[in-house]
């Protein structure tokens, strides 16, 4: 049987943009965050003052940047994508999971056919539902009451201060590394190493007809 390759469109320019401005944010705030807390190792933006700065500056654009994206898919319905159904939980993340620890490795077929509207499989949705309701709002919550120690000092120290929240909003960045780390992994199972990165530069994706 004859296998035809065609491109279709997957991204959209707003959503490549607003997703390489968000990677390089997230990436720019995990390195300016090791200076600040390894300044010895990590010296990579110069002084502690530096660093904090920066570091401070950037989760502001980081946080206006969400509410754009999150502003873009209401006003064009994309949020439902991000929604996990009930059997997301089951049946679909359990397949999911089959396929990713021995499936993918035996060129066993993805158990989930994507599409332009349903672009994220049951593990994706969970994770990306996680991420963006619960890690990113505790960042966000966290870091504010850090950067606003000398600001509101009496709601900082009532919330345990120093040794409680900036333990907290280290360990939020060290989820937010993994996931990181996860997802450039991930974008080397399609169809080559390099397809899906490709895909979201181009915003295009190659789908075969069979």
């Amino acid at each position: 049987m004859k296998n035809n390759k065609s491109f279709t469109e997957f991204y959209t320019l707003s959503e490549r943009v607003w997703h390489w401005a968000q990677a390089l944010l997230m990436i720019l705030l995990i390195l300016t965050g090791l200076n600040m807390h390894y300044p010895e190792r990590f010296a990579l933006f110069g002084r502690m003052e530096i660093a904090v700065r920066l570091h401070s500056a950037l989760a502001f654009i980081l946080l206006a940047n969400a509410f754009l994206g999150l502003f873009y898919q209401l006003s064009t319905s994309g949020l439902r994508k991000y929604i996990p159904m009930p059997m997301d939980f089951t049946r679909g993340s359990l397949e999911q999971i089959k396929y990713y620890l021995w499936g993918i490795f035996r060129g066993a077929p993805h158990p989930y056919e994507r599409t332009r509207e349903k672009r994220l499989n049951p593990l994706q949705k969970i994770t990306y539902f996680a991420l963006l309701n619960i890690l990113l709002p505790f960042q966000i919550l966290t870091g504010i009451l850090c950067w606003g120690s000398t600001r509101w000092p009496e709601t900082f120290n009532s919330l345990g201060g120093l040794n409680i929240l900036a333990p907290a909003h280290t360990l939020g960045s060290y989820f937010f590394l993994a996931f990181l780390i996860g997802h450039i992994y991930l974008t080397t199972t399609g169809d080559t190493p390099m397809s899906n990165i490709k895909a979201m530069i181009t915003g295009k994706e190659e789908v075969h007809d069979e």
